[in-house]
């Protein structure tokens, strides 16, 4: 079994600021889109927000990237390119987990942070044509951006059972308290079992800390059926789906 570390939502580049908390809940805003996209900011309800937090660089009509999509118990996720390739190296598929992160933001503090904001249990994975025709298949309830123009000839959909985070529990952050950004409290097995993106020593520091790499979508760990990382997953996933 493997677990994902996933890099999604604005950031600096991509957005060119945090995805903001409100009233205590994280709201992961997808990236801006210039193809490929029918959905616009304002149709996921985020027009008014996305105005404000990027003092209306982007605005309602925008389109963006809805991707990952939640909706009903389920996730609908789309990768290519070389994301997809490494994702394929390492044998990402059914029975696999993905764990969203992204740059946040306080709106009271103005402090950025990493932090785990929701999850894909994989399901089923393949080109789109090919998880349309299994029997276990779900329409989303938008168009989504992968079933939409011109892809990498690898675009892949990953489906299954997932979920966003309504609350910003502390145990979903990553950074540490007080920063570094990019240095993330992490648990030990994570270390002991290995990074994709972080194999060089100078990543892990003392404490189990880790210097997480600024460049890079997917983090992969093989955990194989270790029970700590199970079980750290499992009360990561509860605590996504508290309310």
């Amino acid at each position: 079994m493997r677990i994902v570390f996933s890099r999604k939502g604005f950031d600096s580049s991509a957005g060119g600021v945090p995805s903001p908390i409100i009233g205590g809940r994280p709201i992961s805003l997808p990236i801006p889109a210039s193809a490929c996209s029918v959905t616009s900011y304002g149709d996921l309800g985020l027009g008014d927000l996305v105005e404000d937090v990027t003092r209306r660089k982007l605005h309602r009509g925008s389109l963006c990237h809805d991707d990952p999509l939640f909706a009903d118990g389920h996730c609908w996720f789309g990768q290519c390119g070389a994301a997809q390739g490494h994702l394929a190296n390492h044998g990402v598929g059914p029975g696999d987990t993905f764990v969203f992160f992204g740059l946040f933001g306080d709106r009271e503090t103005g402090e950025r942070h990493h932090r785990i904001f929701a999850y894909l249990r994989v399901e089923w994975a393949g080109s789109p044509g090919a998880v349309e025709r299994h029997l276990g298949w779900r329409e989303p309830r938008r168009p989504h951006p992968h079933f939409i123009g011109d892809w990498d000839r690898n675009n892949t959909i990953y489906f299954g059972s997932g979920q966003a985070a309504t609350l910003a529990s502390p145990r979903l952050r990553l950074t540490v308290a007080g920063g570094p950004l990019n240095v993330w409290a992490v648990p030990p097995w994570l270390r002991q079992r290995g990074l994709t993106y972080h194999r060089d020593p100078k990543h892990w520091l003392p404490g189990d800390r880790l210097l997480s790499a600024r460049r890079g979508q997917e983090f992969i760990c093989d955990i194989g059926r270790a029970r700590t990382p199970r079980e750290w997953l499992e009360q990561t996933i509860a605590e996504i789906e508290a309310e």
